[in-house]
Formats: structure tokens, C-alpha cells, sequence
């Protein structure tokens, strides 16, 4: 079974678009890793990312929000650590 990427977000702050655009970003990397990429409404200022529910990312934990490429070595990590991302992967 193929891994499930979660993207929780608060649909009060107005963060789908953002979330929507990570989620393209995800499933056009790893097209034939990834299983499904679900996009949670949430509140209270949430936004994290799982993978079969384990966080890899949280808004308030890491600071910010992510950029691609850090969400997409971070789930290379979790699901095909030995895939290599081109020209935006840091040497892992």
C-alpha cells in the first residue's frame, strides 16, 4: 500500500491555497510513491504534514511554513530514501 500524505490546515487563516499548491507539488514528484494526498480543514492556526501519521512537518515546531523542497526531502526520507530530487535536493 502506498503512503498517505496528510496536509492539516486552518481554513480560517485562508491556508488552502497554500495547501492545495503543496499538495500538487507532492503528488507531481512523487507520482508513483505517493497513494493519495488528503487536505484536512482545521483551526486554531494549525498546519502540519503527515505521512501515514507521523508528522514531518508543524508550523509552529518548525518556524513557518514549509518550501517544496524541504517537504519533498522530507518525504523522499520517509517513503524512497534513495531517490534523488535533482537540483533542489540537499545531499542526504
Amino acid at each position: 500500500m502506498k503512503p498517505r500524505v496528510e496536509i492539516r490546515y486552518c481554513s480560517l487563516c485562508r491556508w488552502l491555497l497554500r495547501s492545495g499548491w503543496l499538495a500538487q507539488e507532492i503528488l507531481s514528484t512523487f507520482a508513483d510513491e505517493v497513494g493519495e494526498v488528503a487536505l484536512i480543514p482545521g483551526d486554531k492556526g494549525q498546519f502540519q504534514i503527515f505521512v501515514d501519521g507521523e508528522r514531518i512537518w508543524c508550523r509552529v515546531a518548525d518556524q513557518g511554513f514549509p518550501e517544496a523542497k524541504d517537504i519533498k526531502q522530507r518525504i523522499r526520507d520517509k517513503i524512497a530514501p534513495d531517490r534523488d530530487l535533482g537540483h533542489s535536493d540537499r545531499h542526504h
